[in-house]
């Protein structure tokens, strides 16, 4: 830079727009990707001055949409999905059993190696998502704590997203990144070159083996055993009563003429909790599942409650019922290979969070009675109709096999943790799922067709072949994901093209003063863990990679390792839990903020390390 860039009205409402965006994000007034759409149409009606174009062109407004990084995402996810579907993940959790045992270090080795393998190709929340229930299996047939498993592999996920330029958003966002930057390089500065999906693996590589290795060494000293959160050895009811205080069997019992509930709704007693819960009702020949508040009770109605002996022997005095010496109109609807307990997370993107129970409508929709509600350190088991979910909340349901399995499709409101059986599985289809995965590598690694082209491909090959219905494939989709990100790109523009990326990079420079060139790529490093620890990764690498750029071109380096920098640093989310799948494992793990603090510190740094002495040493 040897001409002085001054400061004009133009970039000074787009520094306006960047400081409401990282408000908006940081404080999440609205949903991210509402926040992020708010922002783009923003910009949009900047063109409504007289005279003026916008800030950016109406044409390009929306381009973000029919991005290749938008386009790829989508692809991702139908892929993994796909994967999933075929029953891969329960092969991987009998060979990491029969491999690691029960010995703590070998089994986190295994797992948080075979997850970052994953998430190289998948998104990384993907990948943590699919691997929770195995986690789960192993933690309980290994007698382990969950809470030692549990952040090695969110962990390793999020590391795993650096090894290839499909593993996390802002890896697949920075080639189109690159290209806007291109075209608003000054007069003589050489154009950088797009990276190809290897280009980053050297690095990945490094990061995911030395974040392995910290938790194999180090694991004893900061990794946290959570008490009430024990992985749990033993039955699944010895686990729910240890952690939850659920506890007991299912029991069938009949309503007889003395009782005081007849004439009364489920809602009237169903406060009754730990007493016992009514989890299925049979009056005449109607039998419901997860019976509805408004459900009535006849003479001779049967219901099945769940909870202790002792207690439910109360529950049937108190109510004047009879309890029956074995299960008969419940035993095959609730036998423990049809219906069970089982735990859901509410992920970050969920639209579930901010609504009550009521809204979610559990019992009409899938047949759910919910019995806990396990939130940062307290186990909610009343008053379930007032509480308003919030991302990482674990939800304790009595439920059948075959509606989990609904709710496991549908991710994006809920992610199971509990390993269950599964009657819709396509193991068979794994040949097609492997045959489309390899063909997808194929195109990306051998030709030059472009990103999306060669994953979409590979999406559209599982769908054809059978190994994931349409519908399915729509469900997969985050669609959060992809609003947030084609919904910025516009701002990135805007932030490029009015030169206030420029004007930002001139006064740091000046700032800064002469130091080496190294130190500005080690500023730049922090500054993207910063911002990706109160905002999104694909918010934060959108505002910094055209900063990160023209800083670069300002200190004689070459930019596009500069760029590649912010991609990298924008996945050091280890501090505190606001990275996806941090939020994802927090509730399942039990852990507190402190306990991510303790093990993120080490790694924050020793990722910032890597990657820029990396970088350096592989660049230049």
């Amino acid at each position: 830079m040897t001409e002085t860039i001054n400061l004009t009205t133009e970039m000074v409402v787009v520094i306006a727009i960047l400081i409401l965006t990282i408000y908006l994000f940081a404080f999440e007034v609205v949903r991210v990707d509402v926040a992020a759409v708010s922002i783009m149409v923003l910009i949009g009606l900047s063109g409504l001055y007289p005279g003026y174009d916008g800030l950016v062109n109406a044409d390009q407004l929306f381009s973000g949409y029919s991005s290749n990084a938008v386009i790829s995402i989508i692809a991702v996810m139908i892929i993994g999905a796909g994967l999933d579907r075929t029953g891969v993940m329960g092969k991987l959790a009998n060979q990491i059993l029969r491999l690691g045992g029960n010995t703590e270090g070998r089994v986190i080795m295994i797992i948080s190696t075979v997850v970052g393998g994953i998430s190289s190709f998948l998104q990384n929340i993907g990948a943590a998502a699919l691997f929770l229930p195995v986690i789960n299996r192993i933690a309980r047939r290994g007698n382990l704590p969950i809470s030692r498993l549990l952040m090695p592999m969110g962990f390793c996920a999020i590391l795993g997203g650096t090894v290839t330029m499909v593993g996390s958003s802002p890896l697949i966002l920075l080639n189109d990144l690159i290209q806007n930057s291109n075209e608003a390089l000054p007069a003589g500065v050489e154009k950088m070159e797009q990276f190809h999906l290897f280009s980053v693996t050297p690095v990945g590589l490094v990061l995911l083996f030395a974040g392995v290795a910290y938790f194999v060494l180090l694991g004893r000293f900061v990794l946290p055993v959570v008490k009430d959160k024990p992985g749990e050895s033993g039955s699944m009811l010895k686990y729910f009563k240890e952690v939850y205080g659920i506890e007991g069997e299912v029991y069938e019992c009949i309503v007889s003429r003395d009782s005081p509930l007849i004439g009364r709704t489920l809602s009237e007693v169903d406060a009754a909790g730990r007493a016992g819960w009514i989890v299925a009702i049979r009056n005449g020949h109607d039998l419901t599942i997860a019976p509805r508040g408004d459900s009535e009770f006849w003479v001779g109605s049967e219901l099945a409650i769940m909870g202790r002996r002792d207690a439910v022997s109360e529950f049937a005095r108190e109510y004047a019922l009879e309890i029956k010496n074995e299960m008969d109109v419940f035993a095959e609807v609730l036998s423990s290979s049809r219906a069970g307990i089982a735990e859901l997370v509410i992920p970050p993107d969920s639209s579930l969070i901010g609504k009550t129970l009521k809204e979610v409508a559990l019992r009409r929709r899938y047949d759910a009675t919910m019995l806990a509600v396990f939130r940062a350190d307290d186990v909610i088991d009343s008053g379930f109709s007032d509480l308003t979910f919030q991302s990482g909340d674990t939800l304790v349901v009595h439920i059948r096999w075959s509606n989990l399995a609904g709710i496991a499709d549908a991710r994006h409101e809920f992610v199971v943790v509990t390993d269950f059986p599964r009657d819709d599985e396509r193991p068979e289809k794994l040949k097609f799922a492997g045959i489309f995965f390899a063909l997808t590598l194929f195109l990306v690694l051998f030709t030059d067709m472009r990103l999306s082209i060669a994953l979409m491909t590979g999406a559209v090959g599982t769908i054809l072949s059978g190994v994931i219905k349409i519908e399915e494939a729509y469900r997969a989709i985050g669609w959060q994901s992809v609003f947030l990100l084609a919904s910025l790109i516009p701002l990135g523009m805007a932030v490029e093209n009015t030169g206030t990326a420029a004007w930002i990079a001139q006064e740091v420079l000046f700032y800064m003063g002469d130091v080496p060139i190294w130190v500005f790529q080690g500023a730049v490093a922090i500054l993207a863990t910063l911002f990706t620890l109160v905002m999104s990764n694909v918010g934060a690498t959108v505002l910094l990679v055209p900063l990160a750029v023209n800083i670069a071109i300002g200190v004689g380096a070459n930019p596009a390792v500069f760029a590649l920098t912010v991609a990298l640093c924008t996945s050091n989310s280890f501090l505190i839990p606001t990275h996806q799948v941090n939020a994802l494992i927090m509730g399942p793990g039990g852990y507190h903020v402190s306990d991510f603090m303790k093990a993120g510190s080490i790694m924050t740094v020793m990722f910032i390390v890597i990657v820029v002495g990396l970088l350096n040493l592989l660049y230049t």
